[in-house]
């Protein structure tokens, strides 16, 4: 028996999930870009990441057939940057919050960090493709990092603070 959709949506909600903005510029110079909760380390010899593009946005061509991409992992206080870049329709780098960074992708300012990759490996994902990245560069700020769960965004808990991490050990 094969689970129902909307019980494993729900299920799948309640896992928290850093939000980013996969970035990308395609052959001809245009600029692409996405929202994607679905991001996670994969290895670290080699460096590699994943990330998950539904096979209908209108983005996957460009990333399906990318020599690199951007991930901007997102800070606290840019839940607007991700609702525009997951919005259709509209042009999601209007806002002149994205500039040249790492490789000459479109980075989002104080992001909480970005991981610059080349395409390792496109995966399939069922109704989504999986984007493995071979990690080339990356950048760290001191910004706390944004949440999604219960489909809402949420603000960085304290469980990264020094006395926490204590505790765990």
């Amino acid at each position: 028996m094969t689970i129902d959709v909307e019980e494993f949506t729900s299920a799948m909600s309640r896992v928290p999930g850093p939000v980013t903005v996969a970035t990308t510029i395609d052959r001809s110079g245009r600029r692409w870009g996405f929202t994607a909760s679905s991001f996670i380390s994969l290895s670290l010899y080699p460096p590699l990441v994943l990330i998950c593009l539904d096979k209908q946005a209108s983005t996957h061509a460009a990333f399906a057939s990318a020599r690199h991409f951007l991930i901007n992992i997102l800070a606290q206080e840019q839940s607007g940057v991700a609702v525009r870049f997951a919005t259709s329709g509209i042009d999601r780098f209007a806002a002149g919050d994205t500039e040249p960074a790492e490789l000459g992708l479109p980075g989002i300012s104080e992001a909480a960090a970005r991981v610059a990759c080349s395409m390792h490996q496109l995966l399939d994902g069922g109704d989504h493709s999986i984007l493995v990245g071979l990690v080339e560069e990356a950048h760290v700020s001191d910004q706390a990092p944004l949440v999604y769960c219960d489909r809402v965004f949420g603000r960085h808990t304290e469980l990264n603070a020094p006395e926490a991490m204590a505790e765990a050990r």
